[in-house]
Formats: C-alpha cells, structure tokens, sequence
C-alpha cells in the first residue's frame, strides 16, 4: 500500500479524515466518468448510422421511446442477412439475427405504453436473435424510468460489438477492441510486438492521472509497449485506449477509463474513498465497497 496504516478506525487523528475527504470527490467522479465515456461513443456512433443528432446529455431521452432501437435492430438483421447470402459458410458459424422487430414510429409519447412496447419488442429482439446474455441486458424499465443506465449502455455496446461481425459500422470502443484482439494475435502468432501508435499523447495522459497520487511510493504501472501496462504487484496486464478526452483500460470483456480502474485497485485511491464515504462526504458504492478491506485507515497527511 501507498499510504500509512494506523491501527484502527477509533484511533484516527480528524486531520486525516479532513484530508481523505478532499481528495474523495475526484473517485466519485470517475465513476461516472466511464459511463459518460461510452455514452459519448454510442452517441457518435448513432449520429453517424442514421443522420441523428443524439446529446450525451439527453442520450436516454433521445432513445426512451424505442423507435431509434428498433429501427437499428432491423438494420443489423438487414445487414446479416446479406452477409449470409455472400458468406453463406461463414454465416453458417454464427448467429444471424433475421426477425423483424415491429414498431411504431410516429407521434410516439415518452412513457406511452407504445413506447414501453417498442423498447420491450427491442429487448426481446436481443435476447432471442441475438442471444445477448441477461448480465448484459436493461428492463423496460432501466430505460423508460432511467432506473439502470449502466445495463442499457452495456447492452447497445454488445449489440454494435455483434453488428460489426457482420460488417456495420462500430463505435470506437468496439473497433479498438478488435485491435487488441487481433494485435494479440499477430503477437502470438509472430511473438513480435504490438503495431504501433501514437505514443506521445497517451503516455502523456497516463502520467498526468498517475501523477495526482503524491505519495512517496505510487502505485506500479510499468509501461511495457505503446498501449500495455502491467500494473500492481501481481502484474496484471492491461491494454490502454486513448477515446477523444478518455484514458480508456480493456478489462476482461469490458472497459473503464483508467481513473475509475485505479480507484479500484490502487490503496491509496481506495483509502481516500472509503474514509469520503465515512464523512459522508459522496454517497456510497456497494460495487466499489465490496472491493474495500474494513481495516482501511486513511492516508498520511
């Protein structure tokens, strides 16, 4: 750990809460921030497709009443139709969506029932052309009442990660997925190195957020090559993305921007907010919470 240990949570000077709490903002910030990032990208995304001008903002609102959803889904079982028609025994190994979501489009009110309807044709669209597993897919009601935002970005990025098999244009996460993907794989079919990028911007990002931890001894994260870090003490591997303003990390079979990745994995960063939580300076997160050990104490000042 980067930060001081005192013996218990009893014993703790009020300076040291004082100064936990000025730096617990910044994680409940960045915990948005990745949300935000997505968002953005999705936006862009449907803006390019159909001509649209969708706001991060307002991005559910500009979506609540499934007319947009639906008419993409239609979109994408255009596209994979025709690809199976010229890649019949490529096709033959997938899973091509073919049915027709119906829909209304015109004069359709926000939280209508119409509405409700044609978010919930889009979802079981998802679920049975697309077979997208449920820890990836929103209620009708995480969109219409906004009561799960993260599920239903979650869901639209596997539905364009699924569309791209097909040739549809991707959202930048997705296309810089499969540039891992298949940098990996030239890695290991050529134990050569990653293809290069542009170095100075993202290594100049990933210094400056770093850089905001000012303890004598920082959390590790060792560049390897231009986009590849190993990071912590057992070394984790992870790829590094530069998305328009957003330090993006690959983690597993998702993404996060590396604030949010570094709040949960670096102590420092953890103790700060933790002891934010117990000033009752930011609302808690169960989903970071989880990942706190009790015995925590706060930071030197």
């Amino acid at each position: 750990a980067c930060c001081a240990q005192t013996p218990g949570l009893a014993m703790a000077d009020p300076s040291h809460i004082q100064s936990a709490a000025s730096k617990s903002i910044r994680p409940f910030r960045s915990s948005e921030e990745y949300l935000e990032a997505m968002k953005e990208d999705l936006a862009e995304w449907f803006n390019t497709l159909y001509d649209l001008d969708i706001q991060v903002d307002t991005f559910l609102e500009s979506l609540e009443t499934g007319c947009h959803l639906c008419r993409h889904a239609n979109n994408v079982n255009r596209i994979a139709l025709d690809f199976q028609q010229r890649h019949p025994e490529v096709a033959a190994r997938m899973r091509v969506p073919q049915n027709e979501v119906v829909f209304q489009a015109k004069n359709v009110v926000p939280g209508s029932f119409i509405a409700r309807d044609n978010v919930s044709n889009f979802i079981q669209w998802c679920r049975q052309d697309l077979g997208i597993q449920d820890v990836l897919m929103f209620e009708t009601n995480d969109l219409v009442l906004k009561k799960n935002e993260k599920n239903f970005v979650l869901c639209l990025l596997e539905v364009a990660r699924r569309g791209s098999k097909f040739g549809m244009l991707a959202p930048m996460l997705i296309q810089m997925e499969e540039e891992i993907e298949e940098e990996m794989r030239d890695q290991m079919a050529y134990a050569g190195g990653p293809r290069p990028t542009d170095p100075s911007p993202l290594c100049r990002q990933v210094r400056e957020i770093l850089g905001c931890c000012s303890c004598p001894s920082q959390f590790p994260m060792v560049k390897v090559s231009e986009g590849k870090y190993k990071v912590g003490d057992s070394s984790t591997l992870i790829f590094v993305r530069v998305l328009r303003s957003h330090v993006m990390v690959r983690v597993g079979g998702g993404w996060d921007t590396l604030e949010h990745y570094l709040d949960k994995h670096d102590p420092c960063r953890c103790s700060s907010l933790w002891w934010g939580w117990l000033t009752r300076d930011i609302p808690p997160r169960p989903d970071l919470l989880a990942s706190l050990s009790v015995s925590s104490s706060p930071p030197a000042p």
